[in-house]
């Protein structure tokens, strides 16, 4: 058999790891083990975080509607139900985004509500 020699091919992986790793802190960056280490800890993390950031952005958009509501007058839980009731079929990132963004529009959809 030929003998395989593999310094490219580990020198390309090394620097794969270290580009992953450029913006992290003290050795993480600079050192080839505790870079791998930190990628396969940030990969964890990403992948459990990933549904967790969904329920967030949903909280956050639940806020800004209340918010808008209640400047116009109405608590968001009965916002929503004479939502449903009038069946206007705008989801939670919409209407946070006209609350947040544009208050007009916003105010004509709750009048269309009332």
């Amino acid at each position: 058999m030929t003998r395989v020699k593999k310094g490219v091919h580990a020198l390309k992986r090394r620097r794969s790891v270290l580009k992953q790793t450029k913006g992290m802190r003290h050795g993480r960056s600079t050192k080839e083990r505790q870079a791998k280490e930190a990628l396969l800890h940030a990969g964890n993390y990403s992948f459990a975080h990933r549904k967790d950031k969904k329920s967030h952005n949903r909280k956050l958009w639940n806020i800004k509607i209340n918010a808008g509501a209640r400047e116009l007058g109405m608590s968001y839980s009965r916002f929503i139900d004479s939502l449903k009731k009038k069946s206007i079929m705008l989801d939670r990132k919409i209407l946070s985004d006209l609350a947040e963004h544009h208050p007009k529009t916003f105010a004509k959809v709750m009048e269309a509500v009332k």
